[in-house]
């Protein structure tokens, strides 16, 4: 039998009820209240006081090859965007594309040849996964490790996203705009743990150990089209929802939209708390800005992911282009 560790004893404390903005569901479960754990609570991870790998300790051959058993038609669906200077950005983040016009080679054959120069915030645009030293609990990331003293001029000297290898295991894609009968969840609308629940059922799937675990809003249909609405809120998984899923142990967490939680959080007090409870408390990787409308379309709810992070050396993360194979 497994034991509940601290993480999911503290992950199943109740808390008090605010108003759920957006959207309305029954019932209600917007979280308010929440504060990070304490480092007892959090750390040493489930993994041991040295793990620095989190949840890709589930990434094994086994789950590999069971992920490769859903590919039965051999198709495939992209969920990258595509990195460009009309992609919404946030603060000073940049993706600055330069086209170094062609150079003539002198031989006989002619041989001509283009490059571009990008400069780029390449970890943390586009379609981007977070490495866990991406977010803090005050001056620590995953496992209670000291954020100052594993950082350098040239990026992090442990977890860095170049330490995350290939991602290939089974992904579930909960379409929680459907559920609700729209395209689009409302700004602010927060998924709740009945969401999931009742999305589970609608599609006939069942979240487990080792996914990668998505949810589709409908909220990247304004990508590139209404930047300033894109970044200013968006729908996501609140508090309670993130607790759910991870209880389940995936691998990794996505949406179409920045930071895959709710934003704002209903707690006006609390910034980005899902980004905290994944990355630091539990190591659960995020993968933000996915294109999931055409899967969604598909009604697509089962099928093997790949993703592969740039090797970033020291990386706070980087931009992906995944895709769905089944």
């Amino acid at each position: 039998m497994k034991t509940l560790s601290r993480r999911g004893i503290f992950g199943a404390l109740g808390c008090l009820c605010g108003t759920h903005l957006g959207l309305q569901a029954t019932p209600v479960q917007a979280q308010t209240g929440w504060l990070p754990p304490a480092p007892a609570d959090r750390c040493p991870s489930r993994w041991g006081p040295n793990d620095r790998r989190g949840a890709m300790n589930l990434m094994t051959p086994d789950r590999a090859k069971r992920a490769a058993g859903l590919i039965r038609t051999g198709e495939i669906v992209e969920l990258g965007q595509t990195l460009s200077q009309q992609m919404p950005f946030f603060g000073t983040r940049r993706f600055d594309q330069h086209l170094k016009q062609m150079f003539m080679n002198p031989e006989a054959n002619r041989r001509g040849s283009n490059e571009e120069v990008v400069v780029a915030e390449i970890g943390q645009v586009g379609t981007q996964l977070d490495m866990f030293p991406h977010q803090t609990i005050g001056d620590e990331t995953y496992n209670c490790v000291k954020v100052p003293g594993i950082s350098s001029r040239g990026g992090f000297t442990e977890m860095g996203v170049d330490t995350v290898g290939t991602i290939f295991t089974r992904g579930v894609l909960l379409d929680i705009a459907a559920l609700k009968g729209v395209p689009v969840l409302g700004d602010t609308y927060e998924i709740t743990v009945a969401d999931i629940e009742q999305a589970q059922q609608r599609q006939n799937i069942r979240i487990e150990e080792g996914d990668a675990v998505l949810f589709h809003t409908g909220w990247g249909t304004l990508w590139a089209r209404d930047n300033a609405r894109y970044v200013r809120s968006c729908p996501g998984i609140g508090i309670a929802a993130a607790q759910y899923v991870i209880q389940r142990n995936p691998i990794l967490m996505g949406a179409d939209n920045w930071p895959v939680e709710v934003s704002p959080n209903s707690d006006r007090n609390i910034s980005l708390p899902v980004h905290q409870i994944a990355l630091v408390v539990n190591g659960v990787h995020l993968l933000e800005n996915m294109k999931l409308d055409t899967l969604a379309q598909r009604g697509q709810g089962e099928f093997a992911l790949m993703v592969q992070p740039l090797k970033i050396k020291g990386g706070s993360g980087s931009t992906v282009a995944p895709s769905a194979l089944f």
